[in-house]
């Protein structure tokens, strides 16, 4: 491993390791990421390729049940953003100023329910560190995904694009929720013991109650855009 910090190997040994203890293979988790069986192992021992991508990484991090921070290669500050390099300046000034948000080819259903589809990004909006900071969103886990449906208005509406906190998955609130193959956003409200409620904004919607383990819960929605 050339050129390797002391840094990336270390992540890369952890890697490694809890790959091992959860039972697994880097070879079985290179299939699940619909990779070349030898990708992992390549990266572990190689070094090829230096940093994995984030939809890779976040994949691995959910799988594993960790924070992609504890097997990430790339330097990060306090504040769990990637260090600016002093090589790479941004057109608008230190790359570190601005953080980017990956848009994924996801439909919310605020409707009948959206399949989802491969979570791999495929646009990304830039916002600065201020802005988040005062947002309130600043260390977030953000991904924007786009609203489908009327079930949510007038809060939300379709085509409204939305910020999903994967940091924030437990209390009640609206959050994107998948149930089988379909991804919601609903607002989810406890029920019965072991049981949730999701809830629509839209009057002409029932509550859907079902049981805690029948819900994943992706993530709770911090903050919409869209069309006036």
């Amino acid at each position: 491993m050339d050129n390797v910090s002391k840094d990336e190997r270390h992540a890369r040994g952890r890697l490694q390791g809890l790959v091992r203890d959860s039972g697994s293979s880097l070879a079985a988790l290179s299939r699940l990421l619909g990779r070349n069986p030898a990708y992992l192992q390549q990266y572990v021992t190689r070094g090829s390729p230096r940093h994995l991508d984030e939809p890779d990484l976040r994949k691995i991090a959910e799988f594993l049940g960790v924070s992609p921070r504890v097997i990430e290669t790339r330097q990060f500050d306090d504040a769990g953003y990637e260090a600016p390099s002093r090589s790479r300046p941004g057109a608008n000034g230190d790359a570190g100023d601005w953080v980017e948000v990956p848009r994924l080819p996801l439909d919310a259903s605020a409707g009948p329910g959206a399949i989802s589809a491969e979570e791999i990004s495929f646009d990304a909006f830039r916002f600065s560190r201020r802005w988040l900071r005062e947002m309130g969103l600043e260390g977030a886990d953000l991904t924007a995904i786009r609203v489908e449906g009327d079930s949510m208005e007038p809060l939300l509406r379709s085509g409204d694009e939305i910020f999903v906190d994967r940091h924030k998955r437990a209390g009640e609130g609206i959050h994107v929720v998948r149930i089988g193959d379909a991804l919601h956003v609903k607002q989810v409200q406890a029920s019965a013991p072991g049981r949730i409620a999701l809830i629509s904004a839209n009057d002409g919607y029932a509550p859907i109650e079902l049981a805690r383990n029948e819900v994943e819960i992706i993530g709770r929605v911090v903050w919409k855009g869209g069309r006036i």
